[in-house]
């Protein structure tokens, strides 16, 4: 069985719309990430704004279902 890697997006042109997305997320939480590596933050801070990027995607979902 393959190695396949999750962290492959579908649509490989949407790879800087998600880190936009992912850099809004950080600064709504307070977490400093910059272009590139981010290897010195906390997994606290990484979680956080993995959490809030999850909290705007489904908060997206409900507003289109309305």
């Amino acid at each position: 069985m393959a190695n396949k890697s999750s962290n492959n997006l579908v649509v490989p042109n949407a790879r800087e719309a998600m880190d936009k997305f992912k850099m809004e997320a950080a600064n709504e939480v307070g977490v400093n990430l910059k272009n590139g590596y981010n290897g010195d933050i906390t997994a606290r801070q990484a979680g956080s704004v993995g959490g809030q990027m999850v909290k705007k995607m489904i908060e997206a979902y409900e507003n289109g279902l309305k």
